[in-house]
Parts: structure tokens; C-alpha cells; sequence
């Protein structure tokens, strides 16, 4: 499941992984709460969550996560990823290097940093 929240002040975007996260996820809960941000605010800034309780991703969230770069790459300024699992970690840092905007990753212990890397000025 993937929780989505809005800060409508700021069109921040807060995406919270928890237990096994499907296609469908993206397609019901991610993909809709991003472009209501990104139609309301323009560019938006991602924050991206895979705390403790998440578990995994089924094959095809694998393929909707990509597709939700490919499609919004121009629509994302910038995207913090926490975690603490080292695979999801060392995935984000490898195609970080290809994606248009700055990508960082944050231990779930500095989580604080994170929303704070994401607000600050450019």
C-alpha cells in the first residue's frame, strides 16, 4: 500500500510504502495525488518512504515505479528517499545518476533532514 499526502501550501508530496506495494497502488493512491499536486502547484518536490513496515514490491510496482519517473521526470524538482533498506538505497543512488533532478536518500532515522532538504530554497 502507498499512503499519499498533500501539503497544499506547498504542493509537497509525501509517499509513505507500507507492506507489499502493488501496480495498483500507483495506479489508485501515487499516480492520482501526484498530478492533483503537480496541477495545482506546478513542479513538486517528493518525498518518498520505505520505513519499517514496508515489505517489498510486487513485479509490476517495479514497472509503475519506472513508468512514474519516465512520465513526470519534468513534473518532480526534486526527491528524497528514506530508507533504511540498503537494496532500496543502492537502487535509488544507481538511477539517480540518470534522473534531471537532485535525488538524495536518508536513513529513516533522519527523515527530519530530509523534509528539510526538500523545503529549502534552491
Amino acid at each position: 500500500m502507498i499512503l499519499v499526502d498533500i501539503d497544499g501550501e506547498t504542493g509537497l508530496v509525501v509517499a509513505k510504502a507500507i507492506g507489499e506495494v502493488t501496480a495498483q497502488d500507483y495506479e489508485q493512491a501515487l499516480v492520482p495525488g501526484l498530478e492533483a499536486a503537480i496541477q495545482a502547484h506546478g513542479p513538486v518536490r517528493m518525498l518518498y518512504w520505505f520505513g519499517p513496515e514496508f515489505d517489498g514490491f510486487s513485479p509490476g510496482a517495479v514497472w509503475a515505479d519506472a513508468e512514474v519517473g519516465l512520465n513526470h521526470m519534468k513534473d518532480i524538482s526534486r526527491i528524497a528517499v528514506v530508507s533504511d533498506n540498503a537494496v532500496i538505497s543502492a537502487m535509488v543512488s544507481g538511477v539517480s545518476l540518470f534522473m534531471p533532478m537532485p535525488v538524495r536518500v536518508f536513513a529513516d532515522d533522519r527523515i527530519g533532514e530530509a523534509n528539510a532538504w526538500l523545503v529549502a530554497a534552491d
